[in-house]
């Protein structure tokens, strides 16, 4: 047997990007490294378009996994034994792999499926797989061949230099590697839809960072201090990445106080995402995310979107748009944010909350609004009065 554990990860979306899968695979290889830079005696290689972890024997492997998985860009891992690129080896290996597998779990049947990456190995890849599956039945008298359905499917993969042999493909949340797409800004609330609005761009390969906003001492320290947790979750994907907290209530009140009720939420929602392109510009993030969702809730109608996104000129994401609540919940589940999302603390949306908001607005009524507050100055306040929260991984 080796004396390290191999580890096979492949890059899904990346191979197919032509000139530029070196640069995306480097990626990918860093993002990696970064990931597991945790455990020693971990070695990360590229080769033919794959990408393999050697890690010593001592280390807890499903972690590693855990880890690998966690890294958008990697579609697939899976957990090998390497062997010579000889048929014979090839198959003592397969033999000593399959005894383990009888030894822990009891199998009793099973399917070899190879492939041949190197296409100057002299046998096919068919024919491969009938040779080695005639080898592991003789050395593991007690199985038999189930094309159908197998206990184990044995994956032979040859390949100039080595030979690796396989059960399963454990599944990575595929996507694009971090920081080949740019960076964007996301309005982080305490909600489900936020986190994994940010989640969803990371994946597409764009570091993100985060503004969020209270209404302190409406909303308390504590629920500050859950969008905090719930920041350290998405850095486990997402890296390590910079939070911008702002106290919305001067704002809140200004507008309470000078403009009509029924404009609150969207007036409200204007200046959020004003505050968030200054910051955007002065991170260098090329658009706002956010967790907004078709017609969910009064400023999510498509004439509030409308009016909302006229306050700025920077694109505005929003990856949820057409997604149903229930998939949104499923998803905040997936990625472990859905429980600190549900804890009930108070959000600075829910305060001075209209009793009929409107779900029409008129950009003309609403600039006709903000020309009775003095917006500039409300917004400049706001963002020389941010709190910066550097979020790392937990």
């Amino acid at each position: 047997m080796n004396e390290q554990n191999i580890l096979i990860v492949r890059c899904g979306e990346v191979a197919l990007k032509g000139m530029n899968k070196p640069y995306f695979e480097r990626m990918l290889s860093d993002r990696i490294r970064r990931n597991l830079r945790g455990f020693d005696g971990i070695d990360i290689k590229r080769s033919e378009g794959l990408i393999f972890i050697r890690a010593d024997k001592s280390l807890d492997m499903e972690s590693v996994i855990k880890e690998t998985t966690k890294v958008f860009g990697v579609a697939s891992v899976s957990r090998a034994i390497e062997a010579e690129p000889d048929l014979d080896k090839i198959g003592e290996a397969a033999v000593g792999y399959m005894m383990g597998l009888i030894e822990s779990r009891g199998i009793k049947t099973f399917k070899v499926e190879a492939k041949r990456a190197d296409k100057s190995f002299p046998v096919k890849s068919p024919e491969i797989g009938r040779i080695i599956g005639a080898k592991v039945l003789i050395g593991c008298k007690v199985l038999k061949v189930d094309v159908h359905q197998p206990d184990v499917l044995l994956h032979v993969d040859v390949r100039h230099d080595r030979a690796y042999i396989y059960e399963n493909k454990i599944s990575g949340f595929g996507g694009l590697p971090l920081g080949t797409n740019g960076k964007g800004l996301v309005l982080l609330s305490g909600g489900i839809d936020s986190p994994v609005a940010a989640w969803m761009m990371a994946k597409r390969g764009m570091l993100i960072e985060a503004v969020h906003f209270h209404s302190y001492p409406y909303t308390s320290p504590r629920a500050q201090q859950k969008v905090e947790e719930l920041a350290g979750i998405l850095a486990s994907y997402c890296g390590r990445f910079r939070m911008h907290v702002i106290n919305l209530l001067p704002i809140q009140e200004q507008i309470v106080t000078n403009c009509p009720e029924e404009e609150t939420t969207i007036l409200v929602r204007r200046f959020m995402m004003r505050i968030a392109e200054k910051i955007a510009e002065k991170r260098g993030c090329m658009m706002l995310i956010t967790g907004e969702n078709l017609g969910q809730v009064a400023s999510q109608t498509a004439e509030a979107l409308v009016v909302t996104d006229a306050a700025v000129t920077k694109p505005v994401m929003r990856p949820l748009i057409a997604m149903d609540k229930v998939d949104i919940m499923e998803k905040a589940k997936e990625i472990g944010t859905y429980e600190k999302s549900i804890e009930p603390y108070e959000d600075c949306c829910t305060v001075f909350l209209p009793k009929h908001p409107a779900t029409k607005p008129r950009l003309e009524r609403i600039l006709a609004s903000e020309e009775r507050l003095e917006c500039e100055a409300l917004i400049d306040a706001a963002v020389a009065s941010a709190e910066i929260i550097d979020i790392d991984i937990k």
